[in-house]
């Protein structure tokens, strides 16, 4: 297990990061959110060891990594620009770090197959990789972190050159991948999509500030700030002034509201506006007269206002 603790980094004298904490569980992936600026590259340089905080401590599995160098701490890394070599083909780029840990030949052989399969680029072996798509490329990139059987695999923003229908056909894929090999992983982007469908867990970040942890579907429901709710694009946010107890002024009108917070006469609060959610789907499917189906359920994905179910044989259902 990763485990960050109170980490703190300044940039030409200002605070960049204050009191970042967190851990990353086995099989986890974790998704740092956050716009341009907000640090989130800057704490996977910290973990891999490019860069240092001023204080705090970075540990994996108990032991603290501040003794050691980048290339002992087994952790991969995947870049927006692929960082493949371009005078090596496809193999040799996978097969890059099994040949620095001087793996026999027949063993890389038959890593490098089935890490080509896994990324679905069998036959790709001998092809320049100058000569490969974007999404090609960046699966080439994935392979060739995932062939040194990693402790950690890190991702900065990675699917950002890539057109739309391209980067959601290879985000689903990396889901499954990350998946099926239980590797932890820590994700970052600013893209809210990309986190909502990637993560089993999110951070979002703001000024330096983890301001919220959660699952997809709990910061859906619960942002607990505007400003996590106007970044992840949740209903509308809008400003109100408190006119008595549970009373607030918006330029909508006057609402009442059952808050838990104790707030003061006149203070400046944020309400979120949201559409109700829709009813669960078998009620619905009963409601319309629809038949309702059994299948083995292998993945659920959080689509911002609804799941989506993916059984045995690809199927896969909206909730």
């Amino acid at each position: 297990m990763l485990e960050l603790r109170n980490l703190v980094k300044s940039y030409e004298g200002k605070p960049l990061l204050r009191d970042i904490s967190f851990t990353v569980a086995e099989g986890e992936t974790v998704c740092l959110l956050g716009a341009s600026g907000s640090g989130k590259s800057t704490i996977l340089k910290m973990i891999s060891g490019l860069d240092f905080p001023e204080s705090g401590h970075i540990l994996f599995n108990g032991i603290d990594l501040a003794q050691t160098p980048p290339h002992l701490r087994d952790f991969g890394l995947v870049f927006q620009d692929y960082g493949l070599f371009p005078h090596l083909n496809v193999f040799d780029n996978v097969a890059f770090g099994l040949k620095i840990r001087n793996l026999p030949t027949d063993k890389i052989q038959l890593r490098v197959a089935a890490l080509l399969e896994q990324v679905n680029l069998t036959g790709f072996e001998k092809r320049k990789v100058t000569d490969l798509s974007g999404g090609e490329q960046q699966r080439i990139a994935l392979a060739r972190a995932l062939a040194p059987q990693p402790r950690l695999l890190m991702f900065d923003e990675p699917l950002g050159a890539l057109d739309r229908a391209m980067k959601e056909d290879l985000l689903n894929e990396l889901r499954m991948i990350l998946h099926k090999t239980k590797i932890p992983a820590i994700y970052v982007t600013h893209d809210q999509e990309e986190a909502i469908t990637i993560a089993d867990r999110i951070l979002v970040l703001h000024e330096g500030v983890i301001i919220r942890d959660g699952t997809p579907d709990e910061l859906w429901k619960d942002p607990q700030s505007a400003v996590v709710a106007k970044f992840l694009g949740i209903g509308n946010v809008i400003g109100g002034e408190v006119v008595a107890e549970n009373k607030v002024k918006t330029e909508f009108g006057t609402f009442v509201l059952n808050c838990s917070h104790n707030h003061r006469q006149n203070e400046k609060v944020s309400l979120l506006m949201q559409q109700s959610p829709s009813p669960a789907f078998g009620r619905r499917a009963r409601d319309e007269g629809i038949d309702e189906i059994q299948l083995t359920v292998e993945d659920v994905l959080f689509k911002r206002d609804q799941f989506e179910v993916k059984g045995r044989g690809g199927l896969w259902l909206s909730t």
